[in-house]
């Protein structure tokens, strides 16, 4: 069960934010060492909740905005 979820860790993961080995390399170790691949994946692979440079804005309304309504 740790080995497939890995596998679905590793392919839903964010090329970008995978940490020390590409992701398709992370993969082949999770499938071809699959007890240490896996852990190594959840330890050094997975990337980190903080990687991703704090939490996405959400667009803000033309309302909310100074310089839209400054053009009024």
């Amino acid at each position: 069960m740790l080995m497939i979820y890995c596998i679905v860790e590793v392919a839903q993961a964010d090329p970008v934010r995978v940490r020390l080995m590409p992701r398709w390399l992370w993969a082949v170790s999770v499938i071809l060492l699959p007890g240490i691949g896996a852990l190594a994946w959840l330890v050094f692979g997975r990337p980190s909740a903080g990687s991703s440079g704090g939490p996405k804005s959400r667009p803000r309304a033309p309302d909310d905005d100074p310089d839209f309504l400054r053009g009024l």
